[in-house]
């Protein structure tokens, strides 16, 4: 199976980086601070969606704009304790495209996204963040954004994403969706094509864009 595409969209953590230790120990850290028990954070989805909207489902609207600076101050000042790392295949991979045919599409903001991709040497041409946006994922402004910004028709890209609300986002934008089973298990995820990393693909690139395979 080849996926034929014009740009690729890559979401950042869970896809392209692991941070799972980060975002454990900040919003534990986080969810103390502002008396949020363990059952009331337990009930809420955080991966793969803007800190403003998690802090929204469990806070008063007058607190969330201090709540949602103070764990971006927190996250961001964790990225150096060794909590960021690459996730198998990511360099391979996007060192294999070419700059002006991929953009990462992450729920984080610009600040603390550029802090963990700095910290993994990985720098986008392209970078759509919780900054940029209106709705998050999984509504699909954030990939329309994405191709709009691009200059690709959004049925020609292809969204690379590790969480459900992300892949509902892609689908919503009309766009070809691969699930990687790093934070989620396969059977949980629903995409055109699902793996378990970016190790698993190889990219092509020619004159009439990029076909995406799975390495044999």
């Amino acid at each position: 199976m080849t996926i034929h595409a014009q740009a690729l969209l890559f979401d950042n953590d869970g896809t392209l980086v692991s941070s799972l230790l980060s975002v454990q120990r900040c919003w534990t850290r986080w969810a103390g601070e502002y008396g949020i028990t363990a059952e009331q954070f337990g009930r809420v989805e955080l991966h793969g969606r803007p800190a403003a909207e998690i802090a929204a489902d469990l806070l008063p609207a007058h607190v969330v704009p201090e709540a949602v600076a103070r764990i971006e101050d927190l996250e961001v000042q964790d990225v150096p304790n060794g909590g960021v790392h690459l996730l198998p295949g990511t360099r391979e991979f996007l060192g294999a495209l070419p700059a002006e045919r991929w953009a990462v599409v992450t729920s984080a903001t610009r600040r603390l996204a550029e802090a963990r991709l700095d910290a993994v040497g990985i720098l986008p041409k392209t970078l759509i963040a919780a900054d940029d946006i209106t709705r998050g994922k999984p509504d699909p402004e954030p990939y329309l954004l994405a191709a709009r910004t691009l200059g690709v028709d959004p049925a020609h890209c292809v969204v690379f994403e590790d969480a459900p609300a992300g892949l509902q986002a892609g689908r919503a934008a009309g766009m070809t969706t691969v699930a990687l089973a790093t934070t989620h298990q396969a059977h949980e995820l629903t995409a055109d094509l699902v793996v378990d990393d970016l190790s698993a693909l190889s990219a092509l690139v020619t004159d009439g864009g990029v076909g995406i395979a799975v390495r044999p």
